[in-house]
């Protein structure tokens, strides 16, 4: 029984210690993100300056692009729109 009750109570204190030391890990990366994003935020890139109007696309690029969703698609599939990214 003396056994047991010795090997309970190593099980607590490990489990306590590997608890605590999650807790400390868990914190100190908190902080340390709070610490990197005050003193070195993430600089903001400026937007892109679109046109008004976007470029049409060509006849035939539309033209291929409608066959291959056809094809792709076995004709289920349409093309509603096609932008430039």
């Amino acid at each position: 029984m003396e056994n047991l009750n010795i090997a309970l109570l190593l099980m607590i204190v490990g489990m306590a210690t590997v608890f605590a030391i999650l807790l400390i890990v868990i914190y100190l990366g908190k902080g340390l993100i709070a610490l990197v994003n005050k003193y070195a935020p993430e600089e903001v890139a400026p937007a892109k300056q679109e046109a008004n109007a976007p470029a049409a696309v060509p006849g035939n690029i539309m033209a291929a692009i409608s066959a291959a969703v056809t094809v792709v698609t076995q004709g289920k599939g349409k093309v509603a729109k096609v932008e430039k990214l």
